[in-house]
């Protein structure tokens, strides 16, 4: 059925941000300019917690996974956003969008299931503090961040499948820097209605979940643990005020763009380029902010790499 839908349509054409020259190179210095600094930062991360002996905590290696997500979820668009910038006709291939398509939801659904288990590990660490190195095992880790790549496959390959069964044989136009369910379903040859409401369920339903289950999580681990303030306490509430911003900053454009019938909006590329490419890459550098330990070990980094020049 892919096959059949590509021979009808073999591109799609992307309308990107803006069609005024001068914009256009405003926002490629900017995004560029951004993508180089802050992506290198997250590099910097993995390499930190993967380094340093001090940093082994089942905490330290669910972030440096997270920041090794948010590189890939930012570099599944950015860079062909970039190059589309000096492009006079911004296209992609059938195969191309369809796999824009599934990396985005891959490792977008896969980073909500590991900020799901990164909340179950400060509530063991905060309320089960003597029984944390067994509930939250190096082996269970792995199986755990294996699981929210499973979690996320499974999820995109239904969105894939329910899109490529579809026929595409008018419109190819997308009004947008890069290819996703919501642009893709308005331009098909047939009513889409059945596939809009699986695919409101799957992302939207799980993203509003997740969401409130999250922030109910933090909310009451945030209570707790001003009722016993100490320096411990101090740095637990300082790491779950951290997970509460990235939290935000994930899901809550996700809600929006999801959790709703795909109507076109005003603010729809405004929020998609947040949610693609500027919070993903902020996420571990805000967490990394308030943390003295990972900030401390990557100057060590940067300071070893500088003397060894």
């Amino acid at each position: 059925m892919g096959v059949r839908n590509s021979s009808y349509v073999t591109e799609f054409i992307l309308t990107g941000l803006s069609h005024e020259r001068g914009i256009q190179l405003f926002l490629f210095s900017l995004f560029l300019i951004f993508y180089l600094i802050v992506l290198p930062s997250n590099v910097l991360i993995i390499i930190t917690i993967r380094g340093d002996p001090h940093l082994k905590s089942p905490m330290y290696f669910l972030l440096a996974n997270l920041a090794f997500l948010d590189i890939w979820y930012s570099s599944i668009t950015a860079p062909k956003m970039l190059v589309d910038f000096f492009a006079e006709r911004k296209v992609i291939s059938f195969g191309g969008c369809i796999a824009q398509l599934f990396f985005l939801h891959f490792v977008g659904a896969a980073e909500m299931f590991l900020l799901t288990i990164m909340a179950y590990d400060r509530y063991v660490a905060i309320c089960r503090p003597l029984h944390y190195s067994v509930q939250m095992s190096r082996q269970l880790c792995i199986i755990l961040v294996m699981a929210s790549w499973a979690g996320g496959f499974i999820h995109s390959l239904l969105q894939v499948v329910l899109i490529v069964r579809l026929p595409f044989c008018g419109p190819n136009e997308l009004d947008n820097y890069f290819c996703d369910i919501t642009q893709v379903l308005r331009i098909t040859c047939t009513d889409s209605f059945t596939e809009e409401m699986v695919m409101i369920f799957s992302s939207g339903l799980i993203s509003v979940v997740c969401f409130v289950a999250l922030l109910v999580s933090y909310t009451f681990l945030i209570t707790m643990l001003k009722k016993n303030m100490g320096v411990s306490a101090s740095k637990a509430l300082s790491t779950c005020y951290s997970h509460i911003t990235i939290v935000i900053f994930m899901f809550g454009p996700a809600i929006y763009i999801y959790a709703r019938p795909f109507d076109e909006y005003a603010p729809d590329k405004v929020v998609s380029v947040f949610h693609t490419i500027i919070f993903p890459l902020l996420n571990p550098i805000i967490y990394t902010l308030r943390n003295k330990e990972i900030t401390t070990a990557m100057k060590k980094v940067i300071y070893r790499r500088l003397l060894s020049k």
